[in-house]
């Protein structure tokens, strides 16, 4: 992963290619451009990427990361640019990864900006590295993927350099008896916005003399449109050759990459992907990590989109064959959930928490009932309910749902009283927009049953909050009750309208932000 990089400013063009036969492989290898286990079975890659050799004694993150339903996990290694990873340890890191039933794609970091950022080694030394942990990953082929080099060029790239460095890394390789599939990333910081990767695979693939090398693309802000990342990809297919995102994320510094055409269109193609990361960013791109301090039960945003979201990892994942999986029909229901907790009940709303369910592969979203009237759906353990009417008894109860489409059984029932309406006619509704470690961004919608020309609204937050920022309202502040009034430009509301105001805040807590108390 990469801070800086160049702007795409060309469309991408398809090319075709007539490939020779693939040759016999060993465990997982390439069949077209698909990724197949040993017996035959398609794997498409869905998972995410951890940085082991930054975080070594993170262990527990593989279990995390499975749990969340994820069938694959890159690694990130190093052999020497920073703490190398021994074949002791390299060792242990595959083990993790059967244990919990995860493919383990091995990536070493060293190479990252070859060319152009000090310190990088190149893809020789890369090749020298694995030959040094060889022990730890022969006869891993079913359960390994090598990585040789992660984003091996810079921008400074050229076509010989990549195609040539690569081409003679693989055949490195296999004269050293490796049998693995290999995955090897684009140059210009892994996004090939010149197309070199694309444009040369081709030769590269005819270097393997196994025909068993997987190409993998990392979409930033390169890949900021749907045309960019549907050309890219549909370059390779039509091309006959194998390719993975091998990283994307959701925002980053060089522009905003469509992370939902990257799903989706990697999933209607059989695609594999792998996020950018879980946890222990630094650098300025913090926001990428997918949980807060390595805790699987402290899902940033990004995460949710990852894991929990439309094309995301825990409804499109499918296990491995050689763990039992493969495409089996899942057939199990979550179980259930626990009793929800009420707070910040408000004239129209409240707050539900519950203990999360768990499933066979993952729970994906809870909805919440009054009788068989569903009030809102929620993909975590907790949801502000909203438009429900004042002084008015609500028994609510919550149902888990998995990717199949498996219901729980339901919760137990909780009883709340929505408050009166306030003399105004006035209600604020609030919600978390963004949420990051140690600060949150706020919004409230005040709606109004009668026309008024002046609006306010109180939030109650627990100690530890404080409100540092709002627009489209002014806001006094007595320790953490925070009174908002309109701006000279929105206080007139007519009947059945709204206003809408918004607020960055910070707390000293982790995981999910507070909650307020609205009046």
């Amino acid at each position: 992963m990469r801070t800086r990089f160049a702007m795409l400013v060309a469309l991408f063009l398809s090319f075709f290619i007539s490939m020779p036969a693939a040759h016999a492989a060993t465990g997982l290898h390439v069949s077209g451009t698909k990724i197949v286990e040993a017996n035959g079975t398609p794997f498409v890659m869905r998972g995410t990427s951890h940085a082991h050799t930054w975080y070594a004694s993170q262990t527990a993150s593989f279990a995390g990361i499975k749990s969340l339903g994820a069938n694959t996990v890159r690694v990130v290694l190093s052999g020497g640019r920073w703490t190398a990873n021994g074949a002791a340890d390299v060792a242990n890191v595959v083990s993790l990864c059967k244990q919990n039933k995860l493919i383990c794609v091995l990536e070493n970091h060293d190479t990252t900006g070859y060319g152009e950022q000090s310190g990088a080694y190149t893809l020789d030394q890369a090749v020298d590295y694995w030959i040094s942990v060889k022990s730890a990953i022969v006869g891993q082929e079913d359960y390994v993927v090598l990585n040789i080099g992660n984003e091996p060029f810079g921008n400074n790239a050229t076509t010989p350099g990549w195609t040539q460095a690569t081409s003679s890394a693989i055949s490195r390789l296999r004269s050293n008896g490796f049998q693995h599939l290999i995955m090897v990333d684009a140059p210009n910081w892994g996004q090939d916005w010149g197309f070199t990767m694309r444009d040369n695979a081709a030769t590269v693939f005819a270097a393997d003399p196994q025909r068993n090398t997987v190409f993998s693309v990392h979409m930033y802000g390169v890949f900021d449109t749907a045309a960019e990342v549907t050309g890219y990809m549909q370059s390779f297919q039509s091309a006959g050759l194998p390719l993975v995102v091998g990283e994307f994320g959701f925002n980053h510094s060089d522009g905003n990459p469509d992370e939902d055409t990257i799903m989706a269109q990697a999933q209607a193609r059989g695609l594999g992907y792998l996020g950018w990361s879980w946890s222990g960013n630094g650098g300025g791109v913090e926001y990428l990590d997918q949980v807060t301090n390595f805790d699987v039960s402290s899902l940033t945003s990004w995460g949710q989109r990852l894991f929990n979201g439309a094309n995301g990892i825990a409804q499109t994942s499918v296990q491995a064959t050689i763990y039992g999986g493969g495409g089996t029909p899942d057939t199990e229901a979550p179980t259930t959930p626990g009793k929800p907790t009420v707070s910040a009940v408000t004239s129209s709303g409240a707050t539900l928490n519950w203990t999360a369910a768990t499933d066979n592969r993952a729970v994906t979203g809870y909805d919440v009932y009054a009788g068989t009237s569903k009030l809102a759906s929620s993909s975590t353990n907790t949801v502000t309910l909203t438009g429900l009417n004042p002084a008015t008894a609500y028994t609510v109860h919550v149902v888990a749902r998995d990717a199949a489409a498996n219901t729980s059984p339901a919760s137990a029932t909780t009883a709340f009283t929505t408050t009166t309406a306030p003399p105004n006619g006035c209600t604020s509704t609030y919600k978390t927009t963004n949420s990051w470690q140690g600060g949150f961004q706020g919004e409230v919608t005040v709606k109004c049953t009668t026309a008024v020309t002046t609006w306010k609204s109180v939030l109650t937050y627990p100690s530890g909050v404080n409100i540092t920022q709002a627009w489209n309202a002014t806001h006094t502040a007595t320790g953490t009750v925070f009174t908002f009034t309109n701006a000279a430009w929105n206080g007139t509301i007519p009947a059945g309208g709204t206003a809408t105001y918004g607020f960055i805040g910070s707390w000293n807590g982790t995981g999910t932000p507070p909650t307020p108390t609205l009046s």
